[in-house]
């Protein structure tokens, strides 16, 4: 494994013997829930809470499937600017859900915020939405005999 470090950014190298490893433990931990402690030696021990070991493990099961991972951090708090570019779409469309109400937001003096989880959760539906879409055009094309 190798790190390259620039700035506040790192890039990690995994290689072959990595991913194996990683899907080792992967396929031990399938289906459970577990525990991530970290062991220094010397009565030196600490177990990781919940959430950041559920991110470790969610790593490892990334790894071991050979994806490529970004690990970055989002404010909990974002502009409209910012929550337009994450759901791929332009600040006039977002700001109409805001006034329809479809994603909730808050004014911070005269400008309109959103909270990122609230801007997840709708980019979550607007995708569960396309899928069920999606599904339903198929069963559509299988019921009609349509063939590519």
């Amino acid at each position: 494994m190798e790190a390259l470090q620039r700035d506040d950014r790192a890039t990690v190298t995994v290689g072959s013997r990595e991913v194996e490893q990683a899907r080792e433990v992967d396929a031990f931990l399938s289906g459970r829930k577990a525990a991530v402690t970290v062991d220094l030696g010397a009565d030196r021990r600490h177990t990781l809470p919940s959430e950041l070991a559920e991110l470790v493990l969610t790593l490892v099961e990334l790894v071991g499937r050979g994806s490529t991972v970004t690990v970055g951090s989002i404010p909990t708090e974002i502009t409209t600017t910012v929550a337009a570019g994450m759901l791929r779409m332009s600040r006039p469309s977002l700001m109409k859900l805001v006034r329809a109400e479809e994603i909730p937001s808050h004014k911070v003096g005269s400008h309109t915020r959103l909270y990122t989880r609230d801007v997840l959760a709708f980019r979550r539906r607007q995708l569960e939405s396309q899928s069920a879409a999606f599904d339903e055009l198929r069963a559509l094309e299988e019921e009609w005999g349509v063939v590519d």
